[in-house]
């Protein structure tokens, strides 16, 4: 077992390697727990061992200092460790029920997307499409980078105070994302040109 008095990273761990690891706990974690013969809790818990034990058996194999070093240097934050067991934070398509209270938004959050999905999007506004719920940035710099992993991104305004008011419940995730189950039109403010 690990000391807990000694840093929880590894300094030997590349780039690649970091993502390469993160992205394969992202799809088990957060949306095929069963390919690799997991079974989260109903919250999305795991237990490390029996994580690392499973990924291994599928020829994936990483230690747990890598996975610390992954947790721990995530921007995003995706994943949360809790005593021996671990979760990714937000972003699952399996049901899970994260046990995040509802709160009260800031009067505006943002929506990072790509211009070939915003006439859809002011006609159906934002839907959580395959995960559980819209996923809203708090500031428009991170909204940038999210809709510029798909493409150029198109920054739309979300008048979270508004929606807050009409009884639309938000929850704040563990890493700072925003969700709520759906973002009517009429609560979203587009940019003039994109």
């Amino acid at each position: 077992m690990r000391d807990p008095r000694l840093p929880r990273h590894s300094g030997g761990m590349d780039e690649r390697r970091t993502v390469k690891v993160s992205k394969y706990l992202s799809k088990h974690l957060r949306h095929q727990p069963e390919r690799i013969g997991l079974t989260l809790d109903e919250a999305g818990w795991v237990e490390i061992d029996e994580l690392i034990a499973a990924c291994a058996a599928h020829g994936f194999r990483f230690t747990r200092d890598e996975l610390d070093h992954v947790v721990d240097t995530n921007d995003k934050k995706r994943f949360a460790i809790e005593g021996t067991r671990i979760r990714a934070s937000q972003g699952h398509s399996i049901d899970v029920q994260l046990g995040l209270p509802p709160a009260t938004p800031p009067p505006y959050l943002y929506h990072g997307t790509v211009a070939r999905s915003v006439d859809a999007i002011r006609a159906e506004g934002l839907r959580p499409m395959n995960r559980h719920d819209v996923h809203l940035s708090a500031d428009r710099e991170t909204a940038t980078r999210v809709g510029a992993r798909r493409g150029r991104p198109v920054v739309l305004s979300v008048d979270a105070g508004a929606m807050h008011r009409d009884g639309h419940v938000f929850h704040l995730s563990a890493n700072g994302v925003w969700l709520t189950k759906a973002v009517p039109p009429r609560y979203l403010r587009f940019p003039e040109s994109h």
